[in-house]
């Protein structure tokens, strides 16, 4: 596209720590023409689009995954055709920032919207909240719950992540005991009632044992994947890759709209 990029990692920056964030923001937005913020605390992202008076972009923090979101939906859009009047149901850890993107994403859209997780690793309430509350607008049907039936049966779209996200990984034997059940499988597929529903992941996905932690979860559990099995990860319904490479696309839409005139 033609721009040119600067690459900062945490230890090159003393966002909180030497330096407050509004002075790096006002610092960085005098240098560059957009930031893209992949993080931690959502407050980091919101002050840095507060004070740098330039565009902002959240590529992900502990609460939302928006830009994923982009990817997501035009990865439903290109296998349905249209993503209206479909229903998405995310399915594992219900508390992560895809989970909540999902969430209130679909809502916006008016996408009928199921999150199947036991009941300690349900969304924030005050994400449900925000959800239930545009879906009168738009009409999208918003679903919470822990039954696995119930939330799968007529999803157009069954996603899952990884049960640890960042940071997590020392609860992974108390994840997997809360989570087994909850893994995408065929059984779980063919609950949904349909004969083209797609499979999503975000990705990374540990479902073979190709990975330091596709082997860490056999030697503790003896078990060969975890969210999702080997099989459906690589079916013909899987949108995966297809999902993974959309990210690209939208984010250069992203750019492009948000940057003004580029040629």
């Amino acid at each position: 596209m033609g721009a040119h990029v600067s690459y900062l990692g945490k230890n090159d920056l003393q966002l909180g720590k030497k330096e407050s964030v509004q002075d790096t923001a006002v610092v960085l937005g005098s240098m560059f023409d957009g930031i893209a913020f992949r993080g931690f605390e959502q407050k980091t992202v919101e002050e840095l689009a507060q004070y740098s008076n330039v565009p902002v972009w959240n590529g992900l923090t502990n609460e939302w995954h928006p830009t994923q979101m982009l990817a997501d939906f035009l990865t439903i859009k290109e296998h349905f055709g249209t993503y209206e009047g479909k229903t998405v149901t995310f399915i594992g850890d219900g508390r992560n920032n895809v989970a909540h993107s999902l969430l209130v994403t679909s809502a916006i859209l008016g996408v009928n919207v199921h999150i199947v997780s036991p009941k300690s690793l349900q969304p924030d309430e005050e994400v449900q909240k925000m959800a239930l509350s545009i879906s009168k607008t738009s009409g999208s049907e918003v679903v919470v719950t822990d039954n696995i039936q119930e939330g799968i049966y007529s999803s157009d779209v069954i996603y899952t992540d990884v049960w640890c996200s960042m940071g997590e990984e020392d609860q992974l034997e108390k994840r997997f005991e809360l989570l087994k059940d909850y893994q995408v499988n065929q059984h779980l597929i063919n609950l949904t009632g349909k004969n083209n529903t797609l499979f999503l992941h975000c990705l990374p996905a540990i479902h073979d044992l190709n990975t330091e932690m596709g082997q860490l979860c056999f030697e503790k559990f003896g078990v060969t994947c975890m969210e999702v099995t080997d099989d459906v990860f690589k079916s013909d319904y899987s949108k995966v890759f297809q999902q993974a490479e959309n990210r690209m696309h939208t984010i250069k839409a992203l750019l492009a709209i948000t940057c003004g005139e580029l040629f």
